[in-house]
């Protein structure tokens, strides 16, 4: 008898549970459908990768790149870069300019500014031994480059730079991507 009360039960509620979900099939949907959308796609960032690689440049790079990526974004590093001078696993930042030198033309890193990855010697706070550092800038040079800056006032540009004594457009073309103007 209990074996016969169970099958009952059982057979009750397969029926309630089939005559459920029949209504639900059959019903009309209620309320307005969602719309799955994609996720965003990340806005680029834009970094200047300057000195030792092969393409020099604005390169467009995901968040979360680090500084290898944005340098085989410019094509790599040429031969003889000094990569070692850089942090490569450094997370890039957008408008960030990573400066990659050859060796022996380091930027000195007393100035947080001048470190190489981050961005070039200002020309308007460089002091004559700063400006030594750099290639082909010996220290009659640095001088001529410190005293022009005091007798006609800061650099409004890197290109000014061929004002100076000594300094044509060879020798700017080797500084372009070392210095700057702030």
């Amino acid at each position: 008898m209990l074996a016969q009360g169970g099958r009952f039960l059982f057979g009750l509620l397969t029926g309630l549970l089939a005559a459920g979900l029949l209504v639900l099939l059959l019903s009309e949907p209620r309320g307005e459908a969602i719309e799955l959308l994609p996720l965003p796609t990340p806005a680029p960032l834009q970094v200047h990768v300057a000195g030792a690689v092969r393409r020099p440049g604005i390169v467009e790079m995901i968040p979360g790149a680090i500084t290898a990526d944005a340098i085989e974004a410019a094509g790599g590093a040429l031969p003889g870069a000094d990569l070692d001078s850089l942090n490569l696993a450094a997370e890039i930042r957008p408008g960030q300019r990573i400066l990659v030198p050859l060796p022996g033309t380091a930027v000195p890193t007393e100035d947080p500014a001048a470190v190489p990855g981050h961005s070039g010697l200002d020309l308007n706070r460089a002091s004559a031994a700063d400006l030594e550092a750099l290639p082909g800038i010996g220290p009659s040079l640095a001088l001529a480059i410190v005293q022009y800056r005091d007798q006609h006032g800061p650099f409004q540009s890197i290109d000014e730079l061929l004002e100076v004594p000594g300094i044509g457009p060879s020798r700017l073309a080797q500084l372009r991507d070392l210095v700057q103007v702030e």
